[in-house]
């Protein structure tokens, strides 16, 4: 009976030691032999259990990142007591255990960058993805983007005069015409709504935008409100440059 006990003891803390879907958990003997294989890692240092909104922010970015193979998601839990496992990581990479969890992007070729995000608020899986596509270069598509649209936004934001950008236009709303999915069809119209309002209004439309629907995501607004303005955000941030 207590050899069963402890077989279901140990069973129970190696899953619990498990990481979520899209992640993977790296210790001091494997971390060089796996994050050596990509060229872009984002590594997270954290306690060996972690939990709490980062975490979850975190993990959710995992899974938007399934969509690129060349970008590493990890973790690394850290203990400071016991075996003090993965403690030497803590120190190679100068990490203060009362600032977990410590995100840091390796870009190969490239001193790693920290993720500055400190606060709950700024510790979101939309500015992880961000941080990412901004200091790597690799996609990772936020909510409600889409890749070819998100491409034409950056060449449109870009682009050095009027007809450049009525090129850009009449690019994306061919490509609308031609999506079958009637979902991805309503993200490119907003894509090409917005162009439209460029070109009317200027370049100032886009901040303008921004101020007018973060306001408005603080006021009483249904769930399904909230995802829908969160996903137009999204999109202008592919014309504000921010990929």
């Amino acid at each position: 009976m207590i050899h069963i006990f402890t077989l279901l003891l140990v069973t129970t803390f190696s899953y619990t030691d498990v990481s979520a879907l899209g992640t993977v958990a790296l210790d001091s003997w494997t971390y060089d032999k796996v994050t050596g294989k990509f060229p872009v890692s984002i590594v997270k240092f954290d306690v060996a259990y972690p939990y709490g909104p980062k975490h979850d922010a975190f993990n959710k970015m995992a899974e938007s990142a399934k969509s690129a193979p060349d970008v590493l998601v990890a973790e690394v839990g850290i203990k400071d007591y016991g075996d003090k496992e993965n403690s030497d990581l803590a120190d190679r990479f100068k990490i203060d255990k009362e600032q977990y969890p410590v995100v840091k992007l390796f870009v190969q070729g490239k001193e790693p960058i920290d993720f500055k995000e400190t606060t709950d608020e700024g510790f979101t899986s939309d500015n992880l993805i961000q941080f990412i596509r901004a200091n790597s270069g690799k996609y990772i598509g936020l909510p409600g983007c889409l890749e070819a649209f998100d491409k034409i936004a950056i060449k449109f934001n870009a682009a050095s005069d009027e007809s450049e950008r009525k090129e850009l236009l009449r690019e994306a709303q061919g490509l609308v015409g031609r999506i079958e999915k009637i979902e991805d069809r309503k993200t490119g119209e907003v894509y090409v709504k917005m162009m439209q309002r460029m070109l009317d209004k200027g370049a100032g439309f886009v901040d303008d935008e921004m101020k007018r629907l973060n306001k408005l995501m603080t006021g009483k607004l249904s769930n399904e409100k909230k995802t829908d303005m969160g996903h137009r955000i999204n999109i202008l941030r592919a014309f504000r440059d921010e990929l």
